[in-house]
Order: structure tokens, then C-alpha cells, then sequence
């Protein structure tokens, strides 16, 4: 583990230059999405006959954003870096020329991506805090289900980034048929149980949609202690198997 610090610490040092930008967006954001829906579209939603969950639509779609936004952060950050450091800046391979074996360097660069999405979950959970959507003294563990859904994203991803062979198609097929679906489709803005059985199907198969109902349960406090282990147990599978994979595919990639 002592070398894959060393490899976590480069992208570290990488990120002192860009934090500050990086950190903005992340206030900005969560401000603008929770007062243009949570309030404002939320105004005509609170005077519906069926509120979904029975609670203000503010209270309802805050922790979606915040899961939503951790799953954007992982892979964001686990699709076009990775191919960089492979392809293009060649990072790794300067890696390779060091002590640091594969094995190193995957979890150096995961741990780093776990901590992307530490720190824009941290502020995503005090702004959404500030508009009063936390209602139970859980809400504090939504963070760590945060970073949970960032491993699973983050290793389902660098798995899928080092078989790219062609970034523009690949990648635009990744972000517009599944990132950007989950997004919207899998519990976010609105129960899954309103869309058509078969699309609720695969809303409830999507690791996303298992972050958002956790993190809600966890804001809200109404929750139960089985339903949640459940979500975190199906999102640490996506992390054990992509891990697998992603490791797999590094050295088939690195290796040669």
C-alpha cells in the first residue's frame, strides 16, 4: 500500500492546481439545480395531489442531486483522465518506469477519485443542509454512501475507459445511453414506480438508483436498517466487480 499512496499522492499534487475551480463548481451547482427545481419547479409539484414520498419536492430531490452528482464527479473523473494517462500524457507508463507496479497504480488513482468525490459530496451534503432538506440526524452518513457510489461508478468505469480505442465514439455512447439516462431516469426527480414496469426494471437494476433511495432514506430518516444495507451491499458488489475487471484491463492495456 506504501507505493500506491505514492501514486494517490501524484494525482493530488496534480489537483493542487485546479482545486479552487473545481470546488466553485461544486457550490454552484447544487445552489442553482436545488432553487431552479427543489423551489421552483417544487412550487408547482407541492400543490399536486401526490407529492412524491409525501414530503416537499425540495426535500425529495435534494439527495438525489447529491448521488446524482457523485456519480458525475466518479466518472467524469474515471473516463477521459484514465485514457489520458494511458494514451496521451502516458502518466502511467512514467509510472511503470518507477517501483510502482499496476496493482499500485490503479489504487493510487481510485483512492484519488474516491477523494473527488469525498470532497464535492461534502459540500453538495452542506448546501442541501443549508436549504433544510436534512431531516434526521443520518443525514450524515449520506456522505459515506456518497463515496460508495463513487467507487462503484469509478471502477465500473476505468474498467469500461481502458478498452477505449476511439474516445469520441465511446465515450459519447458512455455519457449520452448511460450516464446521462441514469440521470434522469433512475429515482432523481421522481419515483421510479412512474415509469412504464419494464423501464422501472432497469431504473431499479442501475447502481444509481440505489445511491439516490439510500441517500433519501438517509436524509429523510425514513429508512429501514435491512432496505439500506441492501442498497450499500448491491453498490459494494458494483465496486468488488469492477475493481476486478478494471484491474484485469489495466494490465491487459499497460502490459505488454
Amino acid at each position: 500500500m506504501e507505493l500506491a499512496a505514492r501514486s494517490y499522492e501524484f494525482w493530488l499534487v496534480r489537483y493542487r492546481r485546479v482545486w479552487r475551480g473545481s470546488v466553485a463548481t461544486s457550490v454552484v451547482n447544487p445552489v442553482f439545480y436545488l432553487a431552479a427545481l427543489g423551489i421552483g419547479l417544487g412550487t408547482l409539484v407541492n400543490h399536486s395531489a401526490s407529492r412524491p414520498g409525501h414530503v416537499s419536492y425540495v426535500d425529495f430531490v435534494a439527495p438525489g442531486l447529491l448521488a446524482a452528482a457523485a456519480m458525475q464527479t466518479a466518472a467524469g473523473e474515471a473516463s477521459f483522465p484514465i485514457l489520458a494517462a494511458i494514451k496521451w500524457t502516458r502518466q502511467y507508463q512514467a509510472m511503470l518506469a518507477t517501483p510502482l507496479g499496476i496493482r499500485d497504480i490503479f489504487l493510487g488513482h481510485q483512492l484519488f477519485i474516491v477523494t473527488r468525490v469525498l470532497i464535492s459530496s461534502a459540500i453538495y451534503l452542506a448546501v442541501i443542509a443549508a436549504f433544510g432538506t436534512i431531516h434526521s440526524p443520518l443525514g450524515v452518513l449520506a456522505l459515506p454512501a456518497c463515496v460508495l457510489l463513487g467507487a462503484a461508478f469509478g471502477t465500473a468505469i476505468a474498467a469500461y475507459t481502458t478498452g477505449v480505442a476511439h474516445e469520441g465514439n465511446e465515450f459519447n455512447a458512455l455519457f449520452r445511453f448511460g450516464i446521462v439516462p441514469m440521470f434522469l431516469f433512475s429515482g432523481t426527480f421522481f419515483p421510479v414506480s412512474r415509469l412504464p414496469v419494464p423501464l422501472d426494471w432497469i431504473a431499479l437494476a442501475t447502481p444509481l438508483w440505489h445511491g439516490v433511495a439510500l441517500c433519501r432514506d438517509l436524509t429523510l430518516g425514513r429508512g429501514t436498517l435491512l432496505a439500506d444495507l441492501g442498497h450499500a451491499g448491491y453498490l459494494t458488489v458494483w465496486t468488488l466487480v469492477g475493481g476486478a475487471l478494471a484491474y484485469r484491463f489495466y494490465r491487459r492495456r499497460l502490459v505488454k
